[in-house]
């Protein structure tokens, strides 16, 4: 993985965690807590490593979460969709999308 990629993953945590309290936004635990990337990194331009695609959960929540983009979307827990999700952090697809190519330097 190069240095630039490192940063960029890890300056997309550190957003997520700070905008997040660093606690899971559903359950508001504190143990074990991991950011997940709401619309898939493969999907999003430069892996969608920005603060409008992510959001922090517990363990549980993440594993839950993460069904949605193993199934290719046809299997999620009610309330982790991508759309809930987004909500829950005040984003949407389109922020995310439009900060996702700044980060990229695409207008």
């Amino acid at each position: 993985m190069s240095a630039k990629k490192k940063q960029a993953r890890q300056q997309f945590r550190d957003a997520v965690l700070k905008r997040d309290r660093n606690c899971c936004v559903i359950c508001k635990s504190t143990d074990s807590i991991d950011v997940h990337h709401i619309t898939d990194r493969t999907l999003m331009p430069g892996g969608g490593y920005v603060k409008e695609n992510g959001i922090s959960l517990c363990q549980d929540h993440l594993k839950l979460a993460e069904e949605f983009h193993q199934t290719g979307g046809e299997s999620c827990a009610e309330g982790l969709m991508p759309e809930a999700l987004y909500i829950k952090v005040g984003s949407n697809h389109d922020k995310a999308l439009k900060a996702s190519q700044r980060l990229e330097g695409h207008n």
